[in-house]
C-alpha cells in the first residue's frame, strides 16, 4: 500500500503544481470567468456520470488499469493544453480530464478498499489519505512558488512527467496483495 499512496501522492502533486492556475490559462487564451465556469462545470458532469460506470467495470476487469489510464492519459491530455488556442479545445480537454478524473477518485477508493485489513480500514485509509493530503498542499505551495519562476506551458510539462512517473510506480503495486500496513 506503500507504493500505491507514493504514487497517488504523485499524481496529485502532478496535478496540484497546475491546476491553482488554471484559471490564469483560460484567461490567457481570451477566456472569462462565466467560460472557465463552464470547462469546471464540463469536467465535474463528465466525472459525475463516468463515475459509477468506471467502478463497476473496475470490478471486472481490475482497478489497476484504470488507475495507469488515468495517470498516463492526463500526462498526454497535459502535454497539449500549452498549444490550445480556443476554449473550444479547452472544453474538449475538460470532457476528457472528466473521464480520467472519474476513473482515478472512483478505482483509487475502490483498490484502497481491496489493500487494507477488514478491522483496520478505516485506519489505514486514514494514514492513506494523510499522505496523499500532505503532497496535495505542497504540490499547491510548490505550484505558486515555480510559477513566479516557469511558464504555465513548463509546469503542464512538468505535470505531465511527475503524472507519467506516478504511473510507472502504481505499475509495481500488486492488485490482489492485501497489505496489514500502510
Amino acid at each position: 500500500m506503500r507504493l500505491m499512496m507514493l504514487s497517488q501522492s504523485m499524481m496529485t502533486f502532478g496535478s496540484g503544481i497546475v491546476f491553482p492556475f488554471y484559471l490564469i490559462f483560460v484567461k490567457e487564451i481570451g477566456g472569462d470567468f462565466t467560460q472557465y465556469g463552464i470547462a469546471y462545470g464540463l469536467f465535474t458532469l463528465c466525472s459525475a456520470y463516468l463515475n459509477w460506470w468506471f467502478g463497476k467495470s473496475s470490478d471486472k476487469y481490475g482497478r489497476k488499469i484504470f488507475l495507469l489510464l488515468s495517470a498516463w492519459g492526463t500526462a498526454v491530455l497535459f502535454l497539449l493544453f500549452p498549444i490550445v488556442s480556443s476554449i473550444w479545445q479547452v472544453y474538449a480537454l475538460q470532457i476528457a480530464m472528466g473521464a480520467f478524473g472519474a476513473m482515478q477518485r472512483t478505482c483509487e477508493k475502490a483498490l484502497l478498499a481491496d489493500l487494507t485489513e477488514e478491522g483496520r480500514r478505516g485506519e489505514q485509509i486514514g494514514r492513506y489519505h494523510v499522505g496523499v493530503s500532505v503532497f496535495s498542499g505542497i504540490a499547491v505551495m510548490a505550484g505558486g512558488f515555480l510559477i513566479d519562476l516557469f511558464t504555465l506551458d513548463l509546469m503542464f510539462y512538468l505535470g505531465s512527467i511527475i503524472l507519467f512517473v506516478s504511473g510507472l510506480m502504481l505499475s509495481r503495486v500488486n492488485e490482489g496483495q492485501r497489505h496489514s500496513s500502510t
